[in-house]
């Protein structure tokens, strides 16, 4: 049940077959040469709405911007600040409980330590203050990790490489541009940087090259599939 194509009465209805609700995460954030800004978000809501297609489970509408901070200096990269990230998941998620929903899977397409840790935080603060709720926080990249790699031959993909040019090319061919692109970045260990891109000048992490659109299909079905094996540990979870 996807939120913004519902009515009041089918929220209500759906109420009586399901208490849970996935919350897709994104970001608006440079995906090198070839991809669009929006890769996350349509990344993690196409998987959330897929697995609603087999499943019973409400889907909010995607929090579209995301803690970007290796990519800042990038063109077209929009970031929040994680506090700012935080206090909006916490307002959705509270609402979301006032109106009866008790099982919160926060998942991130958007694969950001700083954006995890976040929403992580808000998942703690929610099942402390709410003895019902229960509350899953992931990223899409943390979605069958270990099928993931029998289909995907990059070493150390995570960012407008393989894994998400193939995605891309499955979901949204006609957004995808020609250019297949190989980097990693070259940021110093532990040493924080002013000038991010002048590390990562072409924003990418993997090898496109490798990329194709079955993969893309395999990778999207793999990940829906353990979603769905997601939920429905949750839904059982002790709380």
């Amino acid at each position: 049940m996807i939120l913004e194509q519902i009515t009041m009465d089918d929220f209500s209805a759906g109420l009586e077959r399901t208490r849970t609700v996935l919350i897709p995460c994104g970001s608006v954030e440079e995906h090198g040469p070839h991809l669009p800004l929006g890769t996350d978000t349509i990344h993690v809501y196409e998987v959330c709405k897929e697995a609603s297609r087999r499943v019973p489970v409400f889907v909010s509408p995607p929090l579209f911007y995301g803690v970007c901070r290796s990519t800042r200096d990038h063109p077209g990269t929009i970031g929040i600040r994680p506090a700012t990230l935080r206090g909006l998941m916490s307002d959705v998620a509270s609402d979301l409980y006032r109106q009866g929903l008790r099982h919160f899977l926060i998942i991130s397409g958007h694969a950001s330590g700083l954006q995890k840790a976040s929403l992580t935080e808000v998942g703690e603060e929610l099942i402390l203050t709410y003895p019902d709720v229960r509350v899953a926080v992931l990223s899409v990249l943390d979605l069958a990790p270990a099928a993931w790699n029998e289909v995907v031959v990059t070493e150390d993909d995570s960012h407008a490489g393989e894994v998400e040019t193939s995605v891309m090319m499955h979901l949204r061919a006609p957004w995808v541009g020609e250019a297949r692109p190989r980097e990693w970045p070259r940021f110093p260990k532990h040493i924080l940087v002013r000038d991010k891109r002048c590390h990562w000048p072409g924003g990418v992490w993997g090898d496109a090259r490798a990329a194709s659109e079955e993969k893309g299909e395999r990778l999207f079905n793999l990940s829906v599939e353990a979603l769905v094996h997601l939920i429905r540990d949750l839904d059982g979870a002790p709380k």
